[in-house]
């Protein structure tokens, strides 16, 4: 007779408002499918007032870790044992694991796009312009100082979260930036070699939407990366590689930091061709 089949399984999950806007289910579970693991990725949407709550069920359930979207990326870190060092100078986590009885903060977010950028060129040494200042541009900007580029210029309208950034990456960072006020169109200054759009602006369903950039001041070279990824090809990505760009979509960040938080997970090293083929079903390629 056969041994009795175990029916015990691991489970991840994400908490966010609403998680029904979170593609990150579709890739990891594809990925769990893909490694023959008897895993789950569930999503819970979860309101601020009973995020405390919900992490003590996180523990009481044993689930093996989770994501966290938008609006709990900074509030979760007081319901937690620790936080790794890029995540605490970023004061946001995307990502949790668990150490034992330890419950412990990251953000794969950076992480992610700077895996996305090496595929195309080495941060190191490289000049870098950030539109943005919100999370996505702080975990990005703090991954690419800790990466070793020897600048940043943060392009932001609103000044104090725009020169904050600018703050962080030089004192805590030790990387040299400097704040920009987004007024008009943006040209590019020349010797720039990265150039990464960290707001909202082009995505679903304002798919139509310009960034403020002076498109003249593109050159052919540049690496161009927009960290949308509803639509893949958005606007901006579309006329830089009209310029002549290497462009960085969207989908490129979002399934390397799925990438990094499956191994923090399972242990296992996932094959992203599946996991951006399950993305690309959703989003379209």
């Amino acid at each position: 007779m056969p041994a009795p089949k175990s029916f015990k399984q691991e489970l991840v999950c994400v908490f966010g408002q609403p998680v029904a806007e979170n593609p990150t289910q579709y890739m990891i579970e594809a990925a769990f499918k893909h490694h023959r693991l008897d895993w789950r990725y569930l999503t819970i949407e979860v309101a601020p007032k009973d995020l405390g709550d919900a992490v003590k069920g996180l523990r009481a359930m044993n689930f093996r870790g989770g994501n966290l979207t938008i609006p709990h990326k900074v509030a979760v870190i007081e319901h937690l044992d620790r936080t790794t060092d890029a995540a605490g100078l970023m004061g946001a986590v995307n990502c949790i694991l668990r150490q034992g009885d330890e419950l412990i903060g990251e953000n794969t977010d950076g992480k992610g796009f700077v895996q996305s950028l090496r595929d195309v060129a080495d941060p190191k040494g490289k000049r870098v312009v950030i539109f943005g200042a919100g999370g996505a541009a702080r975990a990005i900007g703090v991954e690419l100082g800790l990466a070793g580029v020897s600048h940043i210029t943060v392009v932001n309208r609103s000044n104090s979260r725009g020169s904050d950034l600018a703050k962080l990456l030089n004192e805590k960072v030790k990387v040299e930036a400097k704040f920009v006020p987004w007024d008009g169109e943006y040209a590019v200054p020349e010797g720039t070699d990265v150039i990464v759009n960290a707001t909202s602006i082009g995505l679903f369903p304002d798919v139509d939407a310009r960034l403020a950039l002076d498109m003249s001041s593109l050159k052919e070279g540049m690496v161009v990366a927009d960290v949308i990824p509803n639509p893949p090809k958005t606007r901006l990505v579309r006329e830089a590689t009209d310029k002549g760009c290497a462009v960085i979509d969207g989908l490129g960040m979002l399934v390397n930091q799925g990438v990094i938080g499956f191994k923090l997970w399972t242990g296992i090293d996932p094959d992203p061709k599946i996991m951006r083929a399950a993305l690309e079903e959703v989003f379209g390629s």
